[in-house]
């Protein structure tokens, strides 16, 4: 007999909001994943060098939070070596069943929510995030989940292959003094969530910010 479905969180409630941007993220990508990396056919040395400031070293544990159609994924394979561990989270399914066509066997795919990780605390050395803060509803939460499956010591890269005010204006938006990506604001979002900000670059090129997971 099937298992019963967790009902549904009652509408207005956070869960209820967390959920319906969850849906709202995976309509989005659903009908992009084929084509997805064809828009940005120029990104791959930006992905290369945010993913060197995180220090891999063969054998580290690495997540790929929300890692979309695994374009990150070669790239941390060739930093930890056969002997590390590779996952990919994301909740779209048909942008991980791409990364899996594309990469099959170069990490571990997961359908995860990063504010809802399957993993085990203090499990991982570091996480990579390309453009994962724009698509997070509940960021704090998802910042503080990462940080609950990082060791203390451990690095995270939060980052774009564009910079803020470039992606504004790409959308057609200006930016806002509330924009939780600017250094002012997410430095004491990092702290309240187990995080030390140890730089963040922000030009139209790119957005980089690294962190350190602190002691809890």
């Amino acid at each position: 007999m099937p298992p019963t479905p967790a009902p549904a969180p009652p509408p207005g409630t956070p869960d209820a909001e967390h959920a319906a941007e969850l849906a709202r993220t995976r309509a989005f990508f659903a009908t992009r994943a084929a084509d997805w990396d064809a828009k940005f056919p120029d990104d791959g040395p930006r992905f290369a060098a945010a993913i060197a400031t995180l220090g891999l070293r063969p054998g580290d544990r690495v997540l790929d939070a929300g890692c979309g159609t695994g374009r990150a994924l070669p790239l941390l394979r060739a930093a930890v070596g056969p002997e590390g561990r590779v996952i990919g989270a994301d909740v779209t399914p048909e942008m991980l069943r791409v990364a899996d066509a594309r990469h099959h066997g170069t990490a571990a795919l997961l359908t995860a929510d990063c504010a809802r990780l399957p993993l085990a605390d203090a499990s991982l050395d570091a996480v990579f995030a390309a453009g994962l803060i724009s698509h997070l509803g509940d960021l704090d939460g998802a910042l503080r989940e990462l940080a609950r499956v990082t060791r203390p010591g451990g690095a995270l890269a939060l980052f774009q292959p564009i910079g803020r005010a470039a992606l504004a204006a790409r959308h057609g938006r200006e930016l806002t003094p509330e924009d939780r990506r600017a250094e002012p604001n997410l430095r004491p979002l990092l702290t309240a969530t187990g995080w030390r900000l140890e730089s963040c670059t922000d030009t139209d090129e790119l957005y980089l910010a690294r962190a350190t997971r602190v002691n809890p």
